[in-house]
């Protein structure tokens, strides 16, 4: 088997910054690590442009075309993916509009599975297991832009006609060849040369939040700059539907504000249409379905 050249993948690579760690105290070590991070706001700001256009791709096929997104990687890729994707009904209600696959499946998430990133096979199996369609969006997730999983991934999105989109911290990747969209933010080598659940993954992270923020924004499940479909699944998150309702009603009566969102179940939207449109619970609903489920356009 051809053995893989590390030193081509930017990630890889050994960090001028970083060198004789042992050395130093924890609070260089800190500083070291604080100030690598510091550049990854710049890198990926260099890809807005593209982040911007797959997001305009996927919009549309979530809102008209009853798809999905679907993030699948490896390792620490892998975990990126998922996490946000598991995010997204707390927050906005939104249970299975985004994915996330790993390879290995859910064991993978706490326990490292040989050699599972390397079978392009298994992607398509995963693939499969959730009936990918031509109106999905699969956005593969590897630092090193090489992952054969990922690989798969997209080789079966295009064979589908889904569409292919791909995350990765390095240029030059192999992605490219397979992606309709190839997100290249370079985040650098790493501290500790490979590590790339350091720098790669925090990039990662804040790639996908902006990425489904912004696509759940454009659902309608934001309004101002407040999460109105998050789902009360705790004391936490009743008293935040509390003050999200308290915030956009004219009414200032707690009590009148509790009440009402007790009647909707928690659901803010509901709950606001009812106080300000001066409704019972089955009318608001009604309201709301005629406007799409768009607050801004049922209170106007």
């Amino acid at each position: 088997m051809e053995r893989i050249k590390l030193a081509n993948i930017l990630t890889e690579q050994r960090n001028s910054n970083s060198r004789h760690l042992e050395q130093k105290t924890v609070e260089e070590i800190l500083t070291i690590i604080n100030n690598d991070d510091a550049t990854l706001a710049t890198a990926i700001k260099k890809e807005i442009p593209k982040i911007s256009k797959a997001i305009e791709l996927i919009v549309p096929k979530i809102l008209n075309q009853n798809g999905r997104l679907i993030y699948l990687g490896a390792g620490s890729s892998g975990r990126m993916g998922v996490l946000d994707a598991s995010e997204m009904l707390p927050t906005y209600g939104v249970k299975d509009k985004i994915i996330g696959l790993i390879a290995g499946g859910d064991q993978a998430l706490r326990l490292p599975i040989e050699g599972a990133e390397d079978k392009k096979e298994f992607a398509i199996v995963d693939l499969k297991t959730i009936n990918l369609n031509q109106n999905d969006v699969v956005l593969v997730i590897g630092a090193s832009g090489r992952t054969p999983y990922c690989i798969g991934a997209l080789e079966y999105a295009k064979v589908i006609g889904a569409l292919p989109l791909a995350l990765c911290m390095t240029n030059n990747a192999e992605f490219e060849k397979y992606a309709d969209i190839t997100l290249n933010v370079i985040s650098g080598p790493e501290i500790v040369t490979g590590s790339t659940r350091m720098k790669a993954g925090t990039a990662t992270k804040m790639v996908l939040n902006m990425i489904s923020t912004t696509i759940m924004i454009k659902m309608g499940k934001v309004y101002d700059n407040l999460m109105i479909d998050v789902r009360a699944s705790n004391e936490k998150l009743i008293s935040r539907c509390v003050n999200i309702v308290s915030e956009l009603v004219t009414t200032t009566d707690e009590q009148k504000i509790i009440d009402a969102l007790k009647k909707a179940d928690y659901n803010c939207k509901l709950a606001i249409v009812m106080l300000e449109k001066n409704i019972d619970v089955n009318q608001a609903k009604d309201l709301l379905l005629k406007n799409n489920d768009n607050l801004g356009e049922t209170l106007k």
